[in-house]
């Protein structure tokens, strides 16, 4: 894993107009969030920073719009403090997104058709503005369905909306974890040991309250030594965290509880990161986090990834400058 030189005198950078669409800033968590530190790296690089919700977004005789405000942040180096005033926010104003040279879209899952139609009104700047990651190959990669492409590296996994075929799976192997394809952050997901009986009626909870498909994967026992999040930028591997479950918890997800822990990519972690990167490049993913549980690739996570704060606090690294670079790159 390589890092930036964190002493390395500032560099000279062109002042790009950059806009996240991303969750309200008053909800994020200043010490843990991604965007926050994509966020910071800009405003370093000197380039000016708005913000706006996707439910803000229109296409119409303008264009793409949004109502957003310029994102001033407070915060430099260390932990934020419950107290501390550590953003401020310009007057809200109509966004023409076309006049931006870079967009991130950042808003959290669920990946369900409000999320979709945002990628399509992202589309239709392409021609003028960057969009990261690109919105037509996130919507074409739901990380839960992206994954199956590489079943050579998975726990045995189904995706369906079949009871008979969830059964006949927990026939075969037993032991098995049950999720929503579309959730995030651990949410929805179960484990349902060999003698548990309520395999039936979480399918029917499950079908009343969403009528999605789910995802079900043969348990992996090394849950209990964490749960990888390997981050990786144009393809290549930069870092990673160990998140480890809390006891009594199938689910290592830092919003479930789970206790990030520093950790080295391993040979097998390499191995798989070879096989899909040439793909996430080809794609323009350019900023995507994937989930190792022991040997298993569990999930390639490109809608709005997370970890970088924790590989940055473990290692002493900045992430967000390997992706800017990568960004910047692509702008020319």
């Amino acid at each position: 894993m390589t890092a930036p030189n964190p002493a390395a005198p500032p560099r000279t950078q062109p002042r790009l107009r950059v806009a996240f669409q991303m969750d309200p800033m008053a909800s994020i968590n200043p010490n843990g969030d991604s965007t926050l530190v994509l966020m910071l790296e800009a405003e370093e690089r000197g380039f000016e920073v708005f913000c706006y919700q996707p439910k803000s977004l229109s296409l119409g005789a303008e264009g793409a719009t949004a109502y957003g405000q310029k994102v001033s942040l407070n915060w430099g180096q260390g932990q934020v403090r419950p107290d501390q005033n550590w953003y401020q926010l310009g007057p809200l104003v109509k966004l023409h997104l076309a006049s931006f040279d870079v967009i991130w879209l950042r808003q959290d899952p669920p990946f369900d058709l409000g999320y979709i139609t945002s990628t399509h009104i992202l589309e239709s700047v392409m021609d003028r503005t960057l969009v990261m990651n690109n919105p037509i190959e996130v919507r074409n990669a739901p990380e839960k369905i992206f994954v199956m492409r590489y079943p050579d590296l998975m726990p045995p996994t189904l995706i369906t909306t079949a009871v008979s075929e969830v059964k006949e799976f927990r026939q075969i192997h037993r032991d098995i974890i049950i999720k929503p394809l579309f959730g995030n952050g651990g949410a929805g997901v179960f484990h349902l040991k060999p003698d548990d009986e309520n395999l039936t009626s979480l399918l029917e909870i499950f079908a009343r309250s969403n009528p999605e498909p789910l995802m079900i994967q043969k348990y992996i026992p090394a849950i209990r030594q964490g749960d990888k999040r390997i981050i990786l930028v144009d393809g290549e591997p930069i870092g990673a965290i160990n998140r480890v479950p809390v006891a009594n918890e199938a689910r290592a997800n830092m919003h479930a509880g789970g206790r990030a822990e520093p950790i080295e990519l391993n040979d097998r972690d390499r191995e798989v990161c070879r096989t899909i990167g040439g793909e996430l490049k080809k794609r323009d993913l350019v900023f995507v986090g994937i989930d190792m549980i022991g040997d298993y690739l569990t999930e390639i996570n490109v809608t709005s990834p997370t970890g970088l704060q924790e590989i940055n606090r473990f290692n002493g690294f900045n992430c967000q400058a390997l992706i800017w670079d990568a960004v910047e790159a692509r702008l020319g």
